[in-house]
């Protein structure tokens, strides 16, 4: 087991700590009420302030009977801290009782402890991190959008550069990171970090919109299928299958909102059969994680482009591809994990906000010590 001090040299532990949004005026929350899901009115005018919310919380909404089953009955969607510009890709390291994620347009990743609900900066400068997550070993995988890379934190705090080119191109700029039982990096790199100064730099795209693995024994570089804005990534708990979420709406009219869905295949090297797993709707899949029944919790953003008003917040899909439920919040939720001693803690980085609700089920171990 690895303490908190392996995962951050010392001038990454914690040096800085950390406003309920008014969606509705009086005089339109009436007619909106008309139209607005009980479950959207709800996080759009609740008090994020810590106070008493009914049981069973109104903001989990239940779509299909199988979603039923992941409700606790007596449990909340909690804000656990807020004033950030764009939170995403959430960590949560169990040996170390804390969670780590994304602070992108302010090039910072931020670390919640557990004991003590204590939120500070991880390390600063992050180069505008976005997707986070474990190896095989437990250590922090990141993709960076300012350096166009794919970087893993030692144990002592020193950075490696896993991947930063592909035959002999720089990155668009890595967005989400996943690692296979046999130690493969598999990332996306739909290049949203090079479009503005924002989040990263304005760039050229020298290379198309994909999905790469590294592999874990020569370190070569392989891209596995191109996508017109590969965005979340998520593999099945049995890891026959691979989910990616196509996020090309943002920039292409009348493209798909979509997860696509491909078989694993020859060890766990090689994709085949390519398909549609779910069409989203209106506004978009960011992040998911698996559970272990394999259920797919995905970060649902920017319903209000779209009109959508209650899509933002988090949409969970059973493995056949049918939306069974909702977790509605008051900002669009860029990326989920699972985690707290026994995994079953959903954790949502959304918008200016961290959030966390318990749920009757378990995500997938993205390591190899379970946390």
């Amino acid at each position: 087991m690895h303490d908190d001090t392996q995962y951050a040299s010392e001038e990454l532990k914690p040096s800085a700590h950390l406003s309920r949004r008014t969606f509705l005026g009086a005089a339109a929350a009436a007619s909106a009420a008309a139209v607005l899901k009980p479950g959207q009115l709800l996080a759009q005018e609740r008090p994020w302030d810590g106070s008493l919310v009914s049981y069973p919380d109104p903001a989990i909404e239940v779509i299909d009977e199988r979603f039923g089953a992941y409700r606790l009955a007596n449990a909340a969607v909690e804000r656990l801290a807020t004033g950030f510009r764009w939170a995403e890709g959430p960590v949560y390291f169990g040996d170390g009782g804390f969670l780590v994620w994304s602070d992108i347009p302010n090039n910072r990743q931020m670390r919640w402890l557990e004991d003590t609900g204590e939120v500070s900066v991880f390390r600063q400068t992050s180069n505008y991190s976005n997707g986070n997550t474990r190896d095989r070993e437990g250590r922090l995988l990141s993709c960076e959008h300012d350096t166009r890379r794919v970087t893993r934190t030692e144990h002592d705090g020193a950075i490696t550069v896993l991947a930063d080119e592909f035959e002999g191109k720089p990155f668009n700029a890595p967005n989400d990171v996943i690692v296979h039982p046999d130690g493969g990096i598999w990332f996306t790199d739909p290049g949203y970090g090079i479009l503005m100064h924002y989040e990263g730099h304005i760039a050229d795209f020298e290379l198309p919109e994909a999905v790469y693995r590294i592999d874990p024994d020569s370190g070569q570089v392989e891209k596995m299928a191109e996508v017109m804005k590969p965005n979340g990534i998520a593999f099945s708990p049995d890891y026959s299958r691979l989910y990616v979420s196509d996020t090309g709406g943002t920039h292409t009219p009348g493209h798909p909102h979509q997860i696509l869905v491909w078989d694993v295949v020859d060890d766990g090297t090689r994709l085949a059969n390519e398909r549609q797993f779910a069409e989203v709707g209106p506004g978009f899949i960011d992040g998911m994680a698996a559970d272990m029944d394999g259920n797919l919790w995905c970060g649902a953003v920017f319903g209000g482009l779209f009109d959508a008003e209650d899509h933002d917040g988090v949409h969970v899909y059973a493995d056949d591809g049918t939306l069974i439920g909702k977790i509605h919040l008051p900002e669009p939720c860029a990326n989920v994990c699972f985690g707290g001693p026994r995994r079953n803690r959903l954790f949502m980085t959304a918008s200016q906000s961290l959030y966390a609700v318990y749920v009757e089920t378990q995500g997938v171990a993205v390591w190899a010590g379970n946390t």
